[in-house]
């Protein structure tokens, strides 16, 4: 048996729409420019909650008030400009909604704008997508999808009152 122990990176998303549009990112990546959901690592002490409001701000620049969990997904990302760094990502996506964009609120670094985009510009730029879990997420939130909040539990130490 092997010494190392496999863990995937875990990993937050915000699904947003307004309106029949979906609020997704284009972000640099190490493949070019590329389109995703907000999203990115949860942080050490952090809950779910707390990590899916903050990459939302940071990648968005608006406040996001997740309503529900959407789902759990589990996905190995080959890059193609290194196949050797082939991640697995395990992704807790929630759905919820954002107020304006707040004046003067940096975008994270790679972040190149943030666009609200119709399930068809979606479906029709596949090849743009970072990851297939942003049209898998966008699909699950269209068929009605949904998980209250406390589906998933957090100790209390890292600050969720019991909701993730």
């Amino acid at each position: 048996m092997s010494e190392q122990r496999w863990k995937p990176s875990v990993t937050v998303a915000a699904i947003i729409e307004q309106e029949g549009r979906f609020l997704l990112v284009e972000e640099e990546t190490p493949d070019g420019l590329k389109l995703n959901n907000p999203a990115g690592h949860l942080e050490a002490g952090e809950s779910l909650l707390q990590g899916v409001v903050r990459e939302a701000l940071e990648e968005t620049g608006r406040h996001f008030v997740p309503e529900t969990l959407l789902g759990v997904y589990l996905a190995r990302m080959h890059r193609e400009a290194d196949p050797a760094a082939d991640v697995t990502y395990l992704r807790f996506a929630y759905r919820g909604q954002v107020g304006e964009p707040i004046p003067g609120q940096a975008l994270d670094a790679g972040i190149v704008r943030t666009v609200w985009m119709t399930p068809d510009e979606i479906r029709a730029s596949v090849a743009r997508h970072r990851s297939p879990m942003l049209l898998r997420c966008i699909e699950d939130h269209l068929a009605g999808r949904s998980h209250p909040l406390d589906a998933v539990w957090a100790e209390d130490a890292l600050g969720a009152g019991g909701a993730a």
